[in-house]
Protein backbone atom coordinates (compact mmCIF):
# COMPACT_ATOMS: atom_id res chain seq x y z
CA UNK A 1 0.00 0.00 0.00
CA UNK A 2 2.63 1.92 1.07
CA UNK A 3 4.58 1.62 -2.20
CA UNK A 4 0.91 2.81 -4.72
CA UNK A 5 1.05 5.82 -2.42
CA UNK A 6 4.58 6.64 -3.34
CA UNK A 7 3.68 6.34 -6.74
CA UNK A 8 0.14 8.59 -6.74
CA UNK A 9 1.96 11.23 -4.98
CA UNK A 10 4.33 11.49 -7.79
CA UNK A 11 1.75 11.40 -10.05
CA UNK A 12 -0.09 14.38 -8.11
CA UNK A 13 2.68 15.95 -8.11
CA UNK A 14 3.60 15.62 -11.36
CA UNK A 15 0.30 17.25 -12.22
CA UNK A 16 0.43 20.28 -9.85
CA UNK A 17 3.62 21.26 -10.47
CA UNK A 18 3.37 21.64 -14.18
CA UNK A 19 0.16 22.62 -13.88
CA UNK A 20 1.04 25.53 -11.55
CA UNK A 21 4.06 26.24 -13.96
CA UNK A 22 1.37 27.12 -16.68
CA UNK A 23 -0.99 29.16 -15.09
CA UNK A 24 2.15 30.74 -12.93
CA UNK A 25 3.76 31.80 -16.27
CA UNK A 26 0.55 32.88 -17.62
CA UNK A 27 -0.34 35.62 -14.65
CA UNK A 28 3.17 36.39 -14.84
CA UNK A 29 2.80 37.80 -18.34
CA UNK A 30 -0.46 39.96 -17.53
CA UNK A 31 1.84 41.25 -14.76
CA UNK A 32 5.06 42.41 -16.97
CA UNK A 33 2.06 43.56 -19.31
CA UNK A 34 1.10 45.98 -16.91
CA UNK A 35 4.18 47.50 -15.80
CA UNK A 36 5.24 48.03 -19.27
CA UNK A 37 2.08 49.84 -20.14
CA UNK A 38 2.26 51.98 -16.97
CA UNK A 39 5.73 52.88 -17.53
CA UNK A 40 5.24 53.85 -21.34
CA UNK A 41 2.15 55.81 -20.06
CA UNK A 42 4.00 57.57 -17.65
CA UNK A 43 6.47 58.43 -19.89
CA UNK A 44 4.74 59.81 -22.99
CA UNK A 45 1.44 60.96 -21.41
CA UNK A 46 1.83 61.50 -17.61
CA UNK A 47 5.14 63.26 -17.74
CA UNK A 48 2.98 66.11 -19.90
CA UNK A 49 -0.51 65.59 -19.28
CA UNK A 50 -2.15 66.02 -15.95
CA UNK A 51 -4.42 62.86 -15.17
CA UNK A 52 -7.73 63.93 -15.56
CA UNK A 53 -10.20 63.78 -12.60
CA UNK A 54 -13.85 64.06 -12.53
CA UNK A 55 -13.03 67.44 -11.46
CA UNK A 56 -11.64 68.30 -15.27
CA UNK A 57 -14.29 66.10 -16.49
CA UNK A 58 -15.87 68.10 -19.58
CA UNK A 59 -19.63 67.99 -20.42
CA UNK A 60 -21.02 65.45 -22.75
CA UNK A 61 -20.97 66.89 -26.18
CA UNK A 62 -24.76 64.92 -26.34
CA UNK A 63 -26.20 64.72 -23.22
CA UNK A 64 -28.82 62.33 -22.45
CA UNK A 65 -31.40 60.20 -19.92
CA UNK A 66 -29.68 57.12 -18.32
CA UNK A 67 -31.75 54.42 -17.61
CA UNK A 68 -30.42 52.46 -14.37
CA UNK A 69 -31.74 48.61 -14.29
CA UNK A 70 -32.01 47.14 -10.91
CA UNK A 71 -33.02 43.60 -10.22
CA UNK A 72 -34.46 42.38 -6.79
CA UNK A 73 -35.05 39.14 -5.55
CA UNK A 74 -35.51 38.82 -1.85
CA UNK A 75 -33.75 42.37 -1.21
CA UNK A 76 -35.97 44.20 1.20
CA UNK A 77 -33.14 44.31 3.67
CA UNK A 78 -30.66 46.60 1.49
CA UNK A 79 -33.08 47.82 -1.49
CA UNK A 80 -34.74 50.85 0.31
CA UNK A 81 -31.06 52.18 1.69
CA UNK A 82 -29.50 51.83 -1.42
CA UNK A 83 -31.82 53.76 -3.51
CA UNK A 84 -32.20 56.47 -0.96
CA UNK A 85 -28.19 56.88 -1.28
CA UNK A 86 -28.47 56.33 -5.00
CA UNK A 87 -31.24 59.53 -5.10
CA UNK A 88 -29.34 61.93 -2.63
CA UNK A 89 -26.01 60.91 -4.19
CA UNK A 90 -27.53 62.03 -8.00
CA UNK A 91 -30.02 65.06 -7.49
CA UNK A 92 -29.09 67.11 -10.28
CA UNK A 93 -28.53 63.84 -12.59
CA UNK A 94 -31.09 62.79 -15.56
CA UNK A 95 -31.73 59.24 -14.91
CA UNK A 96 -34.43 56.67 -14.19
CA UNK A 97 -33.93 54.17 -11.95
CA UNK A 98 -36.30 50.48 -12.80
CA UNK A 99 -36.34 48.02 -9.98
CA UNK A 100 -37.76 44.59 -10.83
CA UNK A 101 -39.13 42.39 -8.11
CA UNK A 102 -41.29 39.64 -8.45
CA UNK A 103 -45.27 39.17 -7.02
CA UNK A 104 -43.92 36.34 -4.45
CA UNK A 105 -41.60 39.05 -2.99
CA UNK A 106 -43.96 41.00 -0.94
CA UNK A 107 -41.28 42.24 1.69
CA UNK A 108 -38.70 44.01 -1.27
CA UNK A 109 -42.47 44.93 -3.49
CA UNK A 110 -43.51 46.94 0.42
CA UNK A 111 -39.77 48.24 0.73
CA UNK A 112 -40.08 49.70 -3.13
CA UNK A 113 -43.44 50.65 -3.63
CA UNK A 114 -43.71 53.75 -1.15
CA UNK A 115 -40.17 54.92 -2.79
CA UNK A 116 -41.56 54.91 -5.77
CA UNK A 117 -44.75 56.25 -4.95
CA UNK A 118 -42.84 59.75 -3.79
CA UNK A 119 -40.05 59.29 -6.21
CA UNK A 120 -41.08 59.77 -9.97
CA UNK A 121 -37.55 58.83 -10.80
CA UNK A 122 -38.37 55.52 -9.88
CA UNK A 123 -40.12 52.70 -12.16
CA UNK A 124 -40.70 49.44 -10.30
CA UNK A 125 -41.24 46.45 -13.29
CA UNK A 126 -43.28 43.52 -11.47
CA UNK A 127 -41.98 39.77 -13.34
CA UNK A 128 -45.47 38.15 -14.12
CA UNK A 129 -43.30 34.63 -13.67
CA UNK A 130 -42.86 34.07 -9.69
CA UNK A 131 -39.04 34.07 -8.55
CA UNK A 132 -36.41 33.08 -8.65
CA UNK A 133 -36.38 32.75 -12.30
CA UNK A 134 -32.70 34.32 -13.07
CA UNK A 135 -31.63 38.00 -13.25
CA UNK A 136 -31.64 37.72 -16.92
CA UNK A 137 -35.05 37.38 -17.13
CA UNK A 138 -35.36 39.89 -14.55
CA UNK A 139 -33.57 42.65 -16.40
CA UNK A 140 -35.58 42.04 -19.69
CA UNK A 141 -38.77 42.98 -17.20
CA UNK A 142 -36.97 46.25 -16.80
CA UNK A 143 -36.21 46.29 -20.46
CA UNK A 144 -39.62 46.06 -21.78
CA UNK A 145 -40.94 48.73 -18.70
CA UNK A 146 -38.24 50.95 -20.39
CA UNK A 147 -39.26 50.48 -23.82
CA UNK A 148 -42.48 51.34 -22.50
CA UNK A 149 -41.80 55.07 -21.49
CA UNK A 150 -39.84 55.22 -24.87
CA UNK A 151 -42.71 54.98 -26.23
CA UNK A 152 -45.12 57.54 -23.81
CA UNK A 153 -42.39 59.72 -23.60
CA UNK A 154 -41.13 60.33 -27.68
CA UNK A 155 -37.70 60.04 -26.01
CA UNK A 156 -34.61 57.28 -26.27
CA UNK A 157 -32.57 57.17 -23.51
CA UNK A 158 -28.41 57.30 -23.57
CA UNK A 159 -27.47 54.21 -22.18
CA UNK A 160 -28.49 51.17 -19.63
CA UNK A 161 -26.49 51.34 -16.76
CA UNK A 162 -26.88 48.01 -14.19
CA UNK A 163 -26.67 47.98 -10.75
CA UNK A 164 -27.42 45.45 -7.60
CA UNK A 165 -29.98 46.20 -4.85
CA UNK A 166 -26.76 46.18 -2.35
CA UNK A 167 -24.39 48.48 -4.46
CA UNK A 168 -23.19 52.10 -3.10
CA UNK A 169 -23.03 53.85 -5.90
CA UNK A 170 -20.64 57.13 -6.29
CA UNK A 171 -22.09 60.49 -7.36
CA UNK A 172 -20.33 61.13 -9.78
CA UNK A 173 -20.99 57.89 -12.17
CA UNK A 174 -24.05 59.23 -14.20
CA UNK A 175 -21.57 62.17 -14.86
CA UNK A 176 -19.11 59.88 -16.48
CA UNK A 177 -21.25 57.25 -18.06
CA UNK A 178 -22.75 60.62 -20.27
CA UNK A 179 -19.54 61.61 -21.11
CA UNK A 180 -17.92 58.38 -22.13
CA UNK A 181 -21.12 56.64 -23.88
CA UNK A 182 -20.30 59.33 -26.61
CA UNK A 183 -17.30 57.05 -27.31
CA UNK A 184 -17.81 53.77 -26.79
CA UNK A 185 -20.87 50.93 -26.74
CA UNK A 186 -19.69 49.76 -22.87
CA UNK A 187 -18.44 51.53 -20.32
CA UNK A 188 -17.10 49.44 -16.92
CA UNK A 189 -15.91 51.61 -13.81
CA UNK A 190 -14.47 49.52 -11.24
CA UNK A 191 -15.75 47.46 -8.42
CA UNK A 192 -14.45 47.71 -4.83
CA UNK A 193 -15.99 45.59 -2.05
CA UNK A 194 -16.20 47.14 1.31
CA UNK A 195 -13.80 45.52 3.84
CA UNK A 196 -15.56 42.95 5.76
CA UNK A 197 -17.24 43.10 9.27
CA UNK A 198 -17.45 40.43 11.86
CA UNK A 199 -15.40 37.45 12.81
CA UNK A 200 -12.09 36.92 11.77
CA UNK A 201 -13.12 34.24 10.20
CA UNK A 202 -16.37 36.15 8.33
CA UNK A 203 -13.67 39.16 7.68
CA UNK A 204 -10.86 36.64 5.86
CA UNK A 205 -13.73 35.47 3.56
CA UNK A 206 -15.60 38.73 2.84
CA UNK A 207 -12.35 40.68 2.73
CA UNK A 208 -10.64 37.97 0.00
CA UNK A 209 -13.38 39.50 -2.57
CA UNK A 210 -11.16 42.79 -2.12
CA UNK A 211 -8.06 41.07 -2.56
CA UNK A 212 -9.38 39.46 -6.00
CA UNK A 213 -10.99 43.00 -7.43
CA UNK A 214 -8.31 45.07 -6.54
CA UNK A 215 -6.02 42.80 -8.60
CA UNK A 216 -8.61 42.29 -11.28
CA UNK A 217 -10.01 45.80 -12.02
CA UNK A 218 -6.59 47.33 -10.95
CA UNK A 219 -4.51 45.70 -13.12
CA UNK A 220 -6.27 42.72 -15.15
CA UNK A 221 -8.74 44.62 -17.33
CA UNK A 222 -6.46 47.18 -17.72
CA UNK A 223 -4.39 44.88 -19.62
CA UNK A 224 -7.24 43.37 -21.50
CA UNK A 225 -8.18 46.91 -23.10
CA UNK A 226 -4.44 47.73 -24.10
CA UNK A 227 -4.89 44.48 -25.79
CA UNK A 228 -7.91 45.23 -27.47
CA UNK A 229 -9.66 41.88 -26.49
CA UNK A 230 -13.80 42.57 -25.32
CA UNK A 231 -14.16 44.10 -22.30
CA UNK A 232 -16.84 42.08 -20.04
CA UNK A 233 -19.81 43.39 -18.10
CA UNK A 234 -19.10 43.12 -14.04
CA UNK A 235 -23.37 43.20 -13.87
CA UNK A 236 -22.55 46.38 -11.64
CA UNK A 237 -21.41 50.19 -12.34
CA UNK A 238 -21.28 49.08 -15.89
CA UNK A 239 -23.30 51.22 -19.06
CA UNK A 240 -24.67 49.77 -22.07
CA UNK A 241 -24.87 52.20 -24.84
CA UNK A 242 -28.66 52.22 -25.45
CA UNK A 243 -28.75 51.30 -29.35
CA UNK A 244 -26.31 48.42 -28.99
CA UNK A 245 -27.86 46.58 -26.37
CA UNK A 246 -30.83 47.41 -28.35
CA UNK A 247 -29.20 44.83 -31.04
CA UNK A 248 -29.22 42.18 -28.32
CA UNK A 249 -32.51 42.13 -28.15
CA UNK A 250 -34.00 38.61 -28.55
CA UNK A 251 -38.01 38.68 -29.23
CA UNK A 252 -37.88 35.10 -27.64
CA UNK A 253 -36.18 36.38 -24.56
CA UNK A 254 -38.08 39.33 -24.49
CA UNK A 255 -34.82 41.30 -23.94
CA UNK A 256 -31.00 41.58 -24.59
CA UNK A 257 -30.75 38.96 -21.95
CA UNK A 258 -30.71 35.32 -22.12
CA UNK A 259 -32.73 34.02 -19.63
CA UNK A 260 -30.63 30.68 -19.79
CA UNK A 261 -27.58 32.11 -18.56
CA UNK A 262 -26.07 32.71 -15.31
CA UNK A 263 -23.82 35.29 -16.56
CA UNK A 264 -25.75 37.74 -18.73
CA UNK A 265 -23.68 40.90 -18.11
CA UNK A 266 -20.76 38.81 -19.32
CA UNK A 267 -21.75 37.02 -22.33
CA UNK A 268 -23.57 40.59 -23.03
CA UNK A 269 -19.91 42.48 -23.13
CA UNK A 270 -18.48 39.77 -25.05
CA UNK A 271 -21.44 39.83 -27.79
CA UNK A 272 -20.99 43.50 -27.98
CA UNK A 273 -17.18 43.44 -28.80
CA UNK A 274 -18.49 40.44 -31.40
CA UNK A 275 -20.33 43.46 -32.98
CA UNK A 276 -17.74 45.65 -33.28
CA UNK A 277 -18.60 47.61 -30.78
CA UNK A 278 -15.97 48.87 -28.57
CA UNK A 279 -15.65 48.58 -24.79
CA UNK A 280 -13.54 50.55 -21.87
CA UNK A 281 -12.27 50.52 -18.54
CA UNK A 282 -12.50 53.29 -16.66
CA UNK A 283 -9.90 53.98 -13.50
CA UNK A 284 -11.06 57.57 -12.96
CA UNK A 285 -10.79 59.68 -9.39
CA UNK A 286 -13.12 62.32 -8.38
CA UNK A 287 -11.86 65.83 -7.00
CA UNK A 288 -10.99 64.05 -3.61
CA UNK A 289 -8.93 61.43 -4.85
CA UNK A 290 -10.97 58.69 -4.53
CA UNK A 291 -11.57 56.32 -6.95
CA UNK A 292 -14.87 56.53 -8.76
CA UNK A 293 -16.24 53.01 -8.26
CA UNK A 294 -19.34 50.83 -6.89
CA UNK A 295 -18.90 49.55 -3.36
CA UNK A 296 -20.37 46.92 -1.97
CA UNK A 297 -20.40 43.91 0.88
CA UNK A 298 -19.78 40.63 -0.80
CA UNK A 299 -20.43 37.24 1.16
CA UNK A 300 -19.02 36.60 4.45
CA UNK A 301 -20.01 32.82 5.44
CA UNK A 302 -18.04 30.18 3.35
CA UNK A 303 -21.51 28.96 1.93
CA UNK A 304 -22.54 31.78 0.77
CA UNK A 305 -19.49 32.74 -0.88
CA UNK A 306 -19.10 29.09 -2.65
CA UNK A 307 -22.96 29.45 -3.92
CA UNK A 308 -21.85 32.98 -5.71
CA UNK A 309 -18.45 31.82 -6.83
CA UNK A 310 -20.01 28.64 -8.39
CA UNK A 311 -22.70 30.36 -10.21
CA UNK A 312 -20.08 32.82 -11.49
CA UNK A 313 -18.03 29.34 -12.75
CA UNK A 314 -20.89 27.50 -14.28
CA UNK A 315 -21.69 30.73 -16.44
CA UNK A 316 -18.03 31.67 -17.18
CA UNK A 317 -15.97 29.11 -17.12
CA UNK A 318 -18.15 25.85 -18.41
CA UNK A 319 -21.41 26.98 -20.01
CA UNK A 320 -19.27 29.91 -21.59
CA UNK A 321 -17.50 27.12 -23.69
CA UNK A 322 -20.75 26.50 -25.90
CA UNK A 323 -22.17 29.40 -25.40
CA UNK A 324 -19.95 32.26 -26.42
CA UNK A 325 -17.66 30.10 -28.33
CA UNK A 326 -14.26 30.71 -29.66
CA UNK A 327 -14.09 34.21 -32.30
CA UNK A 328 -11.91 36.86 -32.20
CA UNK A 329 -7.92 36.99 -32.75
CA UNK A 330 -5.26 35.93 -30.07
CA UNK A 331 -5.37 38.36 -27.52
CA UNK A 332 -9.51 37.72 -27.54
CA UNK A 333 -8.58 33.63 -27.60
CA UNK A 334 -5.80 34.37 -24.40
CA UNK A 335 -8.32 36.16 -22.57
CA UNK A 336 -11.22 33.44 -22.87
CA UNK A 337 -8.57 30.79 -21.73
CA UNK A 338 -8.03 32.46 -18.42
CA UNK A 339 -12.22 33.48 -18.21
CA UNK A 340 -12.45 29.49 -18.81
CA UNK A 341 -9.68 28.15 -16.74
CA UNK A 342 -11.05 28.16 -13.35
CA UNK A 343 -12.35 24.62 -12.90
CA UNK A 344 -8.88 23.42 -14.25
CA UNK A 345 -6.73 25.69 -11.87
CA UNK A 346 -9.19 24.59 -9.10
CA UNK A 347 -8.41 20.97 -10.24
CA UNK A 348 -4.60 21.96 -10.35
CA UNK A 349 -4.70 23.73 -6.50
CA UNK A 350 -6.43 20.55 -5.20
CA UNK A 351 -3.50 18.26 -6.71
CA UNK A 352 -1.38 20.83 -4.82
CA UNK A 353 -2.49 20.81 -1.81
CA UNK A 354 -2.97 17.16 -1.55
CA UNK A 355 0.65 16.55 -2.90
CA UNK A 356 1.70 18.29 0.00
CA UNK A 357 -0.09 16.66 2.49
CA UNK A 358 1.34 13.32 1.32
CA UNK A 359 4.91 14.96 1.24
CA UNK A 360 3.77 15.83 4.93
CA UNK A 361 2.69 12.54 5.79
CA UNK A 362 5.92 10.66 4.14
CA UNK A 363 8.42 13.06 5.82
CA UNK A 364 6.85 12.09 9.34
CA UNK A 365 6.30 8.46 8.35
CA UNK A 366 10.54 8.64 7.36
CA UNK A 367 11.23 9.34 10.58
CA UNK A 368 9.73 6.21 11.96
CA UNK A 369 10.25 4.01 9.30
CA UNK A 370 12.36 3.78 6.45
CA UNK A 371 10.31 4.53 3.15
CA UNK A 372 12.67 3.26 -0.19
CA UNK A 373 11.01 6.25 -2.03
CA UNK A 374 13.45 7.17 -5.31
CA UNK A 375 14.29 11.08 -5.54
CA UNK A 376 13.00 13.42 -7.14
CA UNK A 377 13.84 13.97 -10.61
CA UNK A 378 15.81 17.09 -11.66
CA UNK A 379 12.72 18.28 -13.82
CA UNK A 380 10.42 18.10 -11.31
CA UNK A 381 12.91 20.05 -8.44
CA UNK A 382 13.63 22.69 -10.98
CA UNK A 383 9.80 23.26 -11.50
CA UNK A 384 9.80 22.97 -7.91
CA UNK A 385 11.69 25.86 -7.22
CA UNK A 386 10.20 27.78 -9.89
CA UNK A 387 6.72 27.73 -8.66
CA UNK A 388 8.06 28.87 -5.57
CA UNK A 389 9.29 31.88 -7.16
CA UNK A 390 6.29 32.34 -8.59
CA UNK A 391 4.65 32.22 -6.36
CA UNK A 392 6.37 34.50 -4.02
CA UNK A 393 5.87 36.89 -6.95
CA UNK A 394 2.30 36.72 -6.86
CA UNK A 395 1.80 37.09 -3.16
CA UNK A 396 3.86 40.17 -3.54
CA UNK A 397 2.16 41.45 -6.57
CA UNK A 398 -1.46 40.98 -4.96
CA UNK A 399 -0.29 42.55 -1.73
CA UNK A 400 0.97 45.79 -3.70
CA UNK A 401 -2.23 46.17 -5.35
CA UNK A 402 -4.47 45.34 -2.55
CA UNK A 403 -2.74 47.88 -0.02
CA UNK A 404 -3.05 50.32 -2.69
CA UNK A 405 -6.83 50.08 -2.84
CA UNK A 406 -7.27 49.33 0.89
CA UNK A 407 -3.95 50.26 2.47
CA UNK A 408 -1.03 48.16 3.46
CA UNK A 409 -2.40 46.49 6.41
CA UNK A 410 -4.86 44.75 3.90
CA UNK A 411 -2.11 44.66 1.78
CA UNK A 412 0.02 42.03 4.36
CA UNK A 413 -3.05 40.40 5.31
CA UNK A 414 -3.85 39.61 1.86
CA UNK A 415 -0.75 36.74 1.79
CA UNK A 416 -2.70 34.84 4.65
CA UNK A 417 -6.29 35.30 2.78
CA UNK A 418 -4.60 33.43 -0.10
CA UNK A 419 -5.01 30.08 1.67
CA UNK A 420 -9.50 30.87 1.93
CA UNK A 421 -9.75 32.35 -1.66
CA UNK A 422 -7.92 28.42 -2.92
CA UNK A 423 -10.46 26.59 -0.55
CA UNK A 424 -13.51 29.04 -1.91
CA UNK A 425 -12.34 28.28 -5.19
CA UNK A 426 -12.01 24.26 -4.91
CA UNK A 427 -15.49 24.14 -3.29
CA UNK A 428 -17.09 26.46 -5.58
CA UNK A 429 -15.63 24.48 -8.59
CA UNK A 430 -17.03 21.52 -7.09
CA UNK A 431 -20.39 22.46 -6.77
CA UNK A 432 -20.29 24.21 -10.62
CA UNK A 433 -19.91 20.90 -11.80
CA UNK A 434 -22.41 19.39 -10.46
CA UNK A 435 -24.95 22.57 -11.07
CA UNK A 436 -23.97 22.45 -14.83
CA UNK A 437 -24.07 18.74 -14.88
CA UNK A 438 -27.91 19.10 -13.44
CA UNK A 439 -28.54 21.32 -15.85
CA UNK A 440 -27.32 19.58 -18.77
CA UNK A 441 -29.89 17.05 -18.03
CA UNK A 442 -32.60 19.33 -17.94
CA UNK A 443 -32.68 20.96 -14.63
CA UNK A 444 -33.60 24.44 -14.82
CA UNK A 445 -30.64 27.24 -13.89
CA UNK A 446 -31.98 29.86 -10.80
CA UNK A 447 -30.60 32.73 -9.50
CA UNK A 448 -29.07 30.76 -7.16
CA UNK A 449 -28.49 34.49 -5.31
CA UNK A 450 -26.59 35.25 -1.91
CA UNK A 451 -28.20 37.55 0.68
CA UNK A 452 -26.59 40.54 1.36
CA UNK A 453 -26.28 43.89 3.66
CA UNK A 454 -25.94 47.46 3.34
CA UNK A 455 -23.54 49.61 4.70
CA UNK A 456 -24.47 51.99 7.58
CA UNK A 457 -22.67 55.65 5.24
CA UNK A 458 -22.61 57.28 8.45
CA UNK A 459 -19.85 54.60 9.84
CA UNK A 460 -18.95 52.88 6.79
CA UNK A 461 -15.43 52.05 5.78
Amino acid sequence: MTAGLLVLHREILLFAVVGLTIGGLDDLLIDLLFLLRRCWRNVTIYAHHPRMTTATLPASLHPGRIAIFIPAWREADVIGPMLHHALASWPDDDFQIFVGVYPNDPDTLDIVAPIATNEPRIIIGINPRPGPTTKADCLNILWRAMLDMEERSGQLFKAVVLHDAEDVVHPDEIRLFDFMIDRFELVQLPVLPLPGQGSWFARAISNHYGDEFAENHGKALTVREALGASIPSAGVACAFERATIGRLSNPVHGGPFDPSSLTEDYEAGLQIAHMGGRGVFVRMRDRHGELVATREYFPASFGAAVKQKARWIVGISLAGWDRMGWYGGPAEWWMRIRDRRATLAALVLCAAYLAFLLTAMFTVAGLVTPLHASPLSPPITCLIWFNAGLLAWRIAIRALFVGRAYGWRHGLMSVPRTFMANCITIAAAQRAIFLYAGSLLGEPLVWDKTQHSFPDLKTAP
